[in-house]
């Protein structure tokens, strides 16, 4: 199964995942009061790149937190992309889109419909499910933003992927 379905996951399914190829911003120990800044601008400026043909998206929006969600944690959040840039493509606002990998190997999804307000939960309950199964999270958290974030708060649809050994 494909880290990027066209059908949401149910309450929580396991899936193998395949490296795809990410353009990112990097965010170094962050906190949550930082992550609107960071996605407020980081977004728009990777779609620069989009708009004027560098790079060629390959799925939605993806943020990838690496470390504790409810510490300090790093955050790179991008796209998948055709191809990765080889060299950092540096954005009007000075920030650095560089090449990186989706993580690889096993993991556990579900999905979120609803306001983003409620991805706390809902991770949550998918941390939960997977321990019930014996799965041990690798320390990375990944949220696939398959919705526009201007649609119904109550519509968005957003995977949520938990890696595991």
């Amino acid at each position: 199964m494909t880290a990027f379905p066209d059908s949401p996951f149910g309450a929580m399914e396991r899936l193998t995942l395949d490296p795809a190829p990410l353009a990112v911003i990097r965010h170094e120990g962050i906190r949550i009061a930082d992550l609107r800044d960071a996605f407020d601008t980081g977004y728009g400026a990777i779609a620069a790149f989009f708009h004027d043909g560098t790079l060629v998206p390959a799925g939605p929006a993806v943020a990838i937190y690496h470390g504790d969600p409810m510490g300090v944690f790093d955050l790179e959040l991008g796209f998948p992309v055709t191809t990765a840039p080889t060299d950092p493509l540096i954005t009007a606002s000075g920030a650095s889109v560089q090449a990186s990998t989706l993580p690889s190997g096993d993991a556990a999804a579900t999905t979120h419909i609803g306001s983003y307000d409620g991805l706390g939960r809902a991770w949550m309950g998918l941390a939960e499910r997977a321990g019930a199964e014996g799965l041990h999270h690798r320390g990375i958290w990944i949220e696939v933003y398959v919705s526009d974030p201007t649609e119904d708060p109550e519509e968005l649809r957003t995977d949520l992927i938990l890696p595991v050994a």
